[in-house]
């Protein structure tokens, strides 16, 4: 088995200090020192696509761009890259998105990857026109995927739901191929969903002990429905030559955030609805203090910003031992980010991922490293 590894596309901003936002949070005003225009996206992409990343999350929300638009744009300049666009679909119809998706597929060859977000914080959906409680957009979603999986295999499909109703809806191209579902979620109901709907599950980084419990969960709910899943993680990671200088970049991050700064952003998330979230939040609990809270494993980020918000930070050995022991617990798909986007994708690619291929848990998707005329080097 070779593991698969994603990178991220930055679309609300970038630098080389953590940029927050997320979750009803404002992105912070580090995300103007690279703004997240297609160029600069574009750099990063084709870093990643040469590199060997699969493919890159692009987020969704309030405090960045959107992810269709900017991912349909950023694909024009690349070959391979797929892109793992995160969509609420409390925002659109369903209909409408199997279209969406059906199209983005013709356009880019098959290199799209939907990761679907219910929405956590009820504030930020009724931004959008959205009312529905936490329960009830996860009842919504699970409506949603069942008719556009309908729809994507070729159904006309009359559905009247408790919160969507189509009539006489058919696709007049169906995608090829269809893509994978990725979604997330810690509670009861998100679980419900996850086991009947979806490809992969993601889990933010949590410790391996809390890991295998949700792989446990969500694999004992989709072996009720006759179904199997594949689990992926989402992280940052800090990465270098040696396991000091990775801790002397964490703690450069730690310093670089303002106090104040972190006081508003931690009153924000507390108030967020996400059982993710909250756990999350658990694992620094808003100090500066004991971030490592697993050999490698830093709560720092999530001091500044809101969901992902734990990193790898090691020497290219020590995060390389890390990445395999999640995989112990039956991970296979590693969504990954760092500051800035850039020059992490290669701190990662060129000192990682190249100990995992010698040890035989990764290979490159073409199977070698391919230089190419767009290729951005790395200058330290």
């Amino acid at each position: 088995m070779s593991l698969t590894f994603h990178w991220f596309l930055p679309t609300n901003g970038d630098s080389r200090h953590v940029v927050g936002g997320g979750h009803g949070t404002p992105a912070t005003a580090s995300g103007r020192d690279r703004p997240p225009t297609v160029a600069y996206l574009s750099q990063i992409a084709r870093a990643a696509e040469d590199l060997g990343f699969v493919g890159a999350l692009t987020p969704t929300g309030a405090w960045c761009e959107d992810a269709w638009l900017t991912t349909a744009m950023v694909s024009q300049n690349t070959e391979r890259l797929k892109f793992l666009v995160a969509f609420r679909p409390g925002f659109v119809s369903p209909t409408l998105a199997a279209q969406m998706a059906s199209t983005f597929q013709r356009q880019t060859g098959g290199r799209l990857l939907l990761n679907v977000v219910t929405g956590g914080e009820s504030h930020e959906q009724r931004a959008y026109g959205d009312f529905l409680d936490k329960d009830d957009r996860y009842r919504r979603t699970g409506e949603f995927l069942e008719i556009v999986r309908q729809l994507w295999d070729g159904k006309t499909v009359d559905v009247a739901g408790e919160h969507l109703r189509v009539e006489d809806a058919k696709l007049a191209r169906l995608p090829d191929p269809v893509p994978e579902v990725y979604f997330g979620g810690s509670s009861p109901i998100a679980g419900e969903i996850a086991a009947k709907y979806v490809d992969v599950y993601l889990t933010w980084g949590e410790p391996p002990a809390q890991v295998a419990e949700k792989i446990a969960w969500i694999r004992g709910l989709a072996a009720k429905e006759g179904r199997t899943i594949r689990f992926g993680i989402r992280l940052h990671v800090i990465t270098r030559d040696t396991s000091a200088e990775a801790w002397a970049e964490a703690n450069r991050l730690l310093e670089g955030f303002d106090p104040e700064t972190v006081k508003s952003v931690q009153a924000g998330l507390a108030r967020s609805e996400s059982e993710g979230q909250q756990r999350m939040l658990a694992l620094h609990g808003g100090s500066r203090d004991g971030l490592e809270i697993h050999p490698n494993l830093w709560a720092g980020i999530g001091l500044v910003r809101g969901g992902a918000g734990t990193a790898l930070v090691g020497s290219h050995e020590e995060v390389a031992e890390r990445i395999k022991e999640y995989a112990a617990l039956g991970i296979e798909e590693f969504v990954l980010s760092g500051y800035p986007h850039l020059e992490e994708a290669y701190w990662f690619g060129e000192g990682v991922l190249p100990r995992l291929a010698a040890e035989g848990v990764w290979q490159h998707p073409v199977g070698e490293r391919r230089a190419s005329a767009a290729q951005v080097p790395f200058a330290g």
